[in-house]
């Protein structure tokens, strides 16, 4: 699919209902959420894409800024109907979903994000060293080794890289590029609170309780800032759409199914 100049590789919807609209992180694409789409499309039309840059999606001319993400959503949006639509995001993909439904309020129903790395707004230096050497590493051509270390050392823990699917290990080498982009936008971890805050719809963090804490620090910090609820998926970390799909679905349809029983604004 066209999309604002570049090929989006989009799946064609599944189920019925409202739209829903599934935004995946850095390094991944839209196959780490094969295991939701059943129980989710059940009760709604679910969508999942390559965000540019990622597997089967074009890049662009440059490292593309998270605002062009949320213009490609929102352009997704319109196409299949024009919304508003419930996003559930993880991960990177929360971060443009929440600062889509501060901009574009209109196209956004509801919003679970998972674990949203926004360092903007809850600074982490140790981890913004890990980044900066991960980058390095990276440019330097040991995209192996320096995807080995953010799953290691960042996202999942000690150990973490080894149980990883090794079809999603492959997909995350081949897309570490985007880790890269991501780090040249001076606003990669920022959000407007103000704008985000105002959104009339329903909005819920999500997060683990067994990964690296600081996604959970930082998680539970921007429920706070935006005055919004926050949830637990227990036994999860920072995938839980690959480690526990069935909770995290039941989560997801627990959150947004109330909010698609009432009117649409």
């Amino acid at each position: 699919m066209r999309i604002n100049g570049v090929e989006l590789h989009v799946e064609s919807p599944v189920g019925e209902g409202e739209l829903l609209v599934l935004v995946h992180g850095g390094w991944t694409d839209h196959n780490t959420f094969a295991a939701l789409i059943e129980p989710l499309s059940r009760s709604f039309r679910v969508v999942r894409y390559d965000r540019r840059g990622h597997s089967r999606s074009e890049r662009g001319a440059g490292p593309p800024p998270r605002r062009a993400d949320e213009d490609d959503l929102a352009a997704l949006i319109v196409a299949f109907g024009g919304g508003p639509a419930h996003l559930v995001g993880t991960s990177y993909g929360a971060a443009i979903s929440l600062a889509l439904a501060g901009r574009r309020p209109e196209l956004v129903r509801s919003v679970v994000a998972h674990e949203p790395p926004l360092l903007g707004l809850v600074p982490m230096p140790a981890v913004e060293a890990a980044f900066g050497s991960i980058q390095d590493q990276l440019a330097s051509g040991d995209l192996a080794g320096g995807t080995r270390r953010f799953f290691e050392e960042v996202i999942l823990g000690p150990g973490g890289w080894d149980m990883v699917p090794e079809p999603i290990r492959r997909i995350a080498i081949a897309n570490a590029q985007t880790f890269i982009d991501l780090r040249e936008d001076p606003k990669w971890g920022a959000l407007e609170i103000a704008a985000v805050s105002r959104f009339p719809g329903k909005i819920v963090i999500t997060r683990g309780d067994s990964g690296p804490g600081w996604l959970s620090h930082v998680a539970l910090a921007v429920a706070d800032l935006l005055g919004r609820d926050s949830s637990v998926i227990p036994g999860a970390g920072h995938s839980p759409h690959l480690t526990h799909p069935h909770a995290f679905a039941a989560l997801i349809l627990e959150i947004i199914g109330s909010e698609a029983m009432r009117p649409a604004a």
